[in-house]
């Protein structure tokens, strides 16, 4: 299905994981897609424009939004996907790494939000998608500053929403649950024991498997879709059961 077809997107940390494939999904249904990332990816998806761009400096972030608009005659939808992990307790974490989290996973979010706003301001299909966490709805161990950066753009989410409904701008959020993704590789990697962490983030999902990056993406684009164009304000999981689901063990 072609729903994005004439339609402009961004895609923030678009070079690896759930926004590399949220880029390729979009690509695949139409949309003209332009991935602002630190770096290139890997693999290019052909057709995409990307842009290296660092949203912890917002004149970066303001250049390069303005620039992807001229090129693509507009921006119609803002998927926030680029974010950061962190773990331990809040005694684990000093200053510097809350200002860090913090700075890239919800002030980021606010300054492409900000800069994106005059061009979904006249756009038809205006949408964007913010990338939370279940972590936004349910308390984890050692996850206490990605916890409060997930559960702030969860907020964000609501209060965007209010403010740009009368203006037919769409903000919603996917809370993803724990998903097969590089920031989880490089978890696994530095654990003590990478077999039982891995059997221990897949034991807590009620489904018994990692969340896929495809599936996640999937969501952001139905949420993005102007299929959905009565839906706003709404967080939609993609967490394999992990929030509503209480599965005995067998």
């Amino acid at each position: 299905m072609k729903d994005f077809t004439g339609l402009s997107a961004i895609v923030t940390g678009g070079s690896s994981g759930i926004g590399h494939a949220t880029a390729k999904a979009l690509t695949e249904r139409g949309a003209k897609v332009s991935v602002l990332d630190l770096q290139k990816p890997l693999s290019a998806i052909e057709g995409v424009n990307y842009v290296i761009c660092d949203i912890q400096n917002r004149d970066s972030v303001n250049a390069s939004i303005n620039d992807i608009a001229k090129k693509m005659d507009g921006i119609d939808i803002v998927i926030n996907n680029a974010g950061i992990g962190s773990t331990g307790t809040v005694a684990d974490g000093d200053d510097a790494e809350w200002h860090r989290v913090l700075d890239i996973n919800v002030v980021g979010t606010a300054r492409v939000s900000s800069a994106s706003l005059p061009y979904l301001r006249k756009s038809k299909h205006a949408a964007i998608v913010n990338v939370s966490s279940l972590v936004a709805m349910v308390g984890l161990p050692q996850r206490a500053i990605y916890s409060a950066s997930k559960g702030a753009i969860y907020s964000l989410t609501l209060a965007m929403a209010s403010d740009h409904v009368r203006e037919g701008i769409r903000v919603n959020c996917v809370l993803p649950g724990t998903a097969d993704t590089p920031w989880v590789g490089r978890l696994l990697t530095n654990s003590p024991d990478p077999v039982a962490t891995e059997k221990a983030l897949k034991a807590r999902q009620p489904m018994g498997r990692l969340v896929t990056a495809d599936e996640v993406a999937f969501a952001i684009c139905y949420l993005a879709s102007p299929l959905a164009s009565s839906t706003t304000g709404t967080a939609l999981g993609v967490d394999g059961g992990s929030v509503g689901l209480r599965v005995p063990q067998a």
